[in-house]
């Protein structure tokens, strides 16, 4: 008996939504321009733009809930085909866990950052910008995902755990991920981490399930 592919579709709908979500919404400084060498002209530059801040905030905890669906599913697919007592089952969680983690620290900050631009008169233009260093970096820290499709990658290659062409696809995105965490640009981690889950949620959905039946 096969079970529900509601997990990997979460997955698939997660890693879109954070892909394009927070590349939208990371729109909030982008009438700053030069002012970025001033705080005072940052804040000025984007107060009216504080519907990208409740936008992130939405988007991050949805984001988060999917991928947390999807970490658990993934994991009972994996563990249902694994050798017994093997680690990537729960290494393939742990990761995708982490980003679900990272998003909601990462989109709780969007609270604070959207009130302090409703008043910016009352808040230090320094500290508003320091919310919004935070606001554009950990949202966007999807190493975890790295992680997982490193684990999924010795499962389908190695295991039969997953189909071989997304064996393969994983191993490549989790050396890019790989790469932006080798340099300090580990926010562009969101890149071949959100496609990884999206294209990782769409191939357990329509044939990523490996050799061995998922019970």
């Amino acid at each position: 008996m096969t079970s529900s592919r509601t997990w990997a579709f979460a997955g698939a709908l997660g890693g879109l939504t954070g892909l394009i979500g927070l590349f939208i919404c990371s729109n909030l400084t982008a009438q700053v321009g030069d002012g970025i060498k001033d705080n005072a002209l940052v804040v000025a530059a984007i107060s009216g733009q504080r519907g990208y801040v409740w936008a992130t905030q939405v988007i991050c905890f949805v984001v988060a809930a999917l991928l947390v669906v999807f970490a658990a599913g993934l994991r009972r697919h994996l563990a249902a085909q694994e050798p017994a007592g093997g680690l990537v089952p729960a290494v393939a969680a742990g990761g995708v866990g982490l980003v679900a983690v990272l998003l909601l620290v990462g989109g709780g900050i969007s609270t604070e950052l959207y009130w302090a631009l409703g008043e910016p008169q009352r808040w230090d233009p320094d500290t508003i910008a320091a919310l919004v260093e935070v606001y554009n970096t950990l949202p966007w820290l999807w190493a975890g995902a790295g992680i997982a499709a490193a684990a999924v990658a010795v499962g389908g290659l190695r295991h039969g755990s997953a189909s071989r062409w997304l064996g393969a696809v994983s191993g490549v995105c989790a050396v890019l991920v790989l790469a932006t965490q080798a340099f300090p640009v580990q926010y562009a981690a969101l890149f071949p981490g959100a496609l990884w889950v999206f294209v990782a949620g769409l191939g357990f959905a329509f044939g990523g399930r490996g050799r061995a039946a998922v019970v």
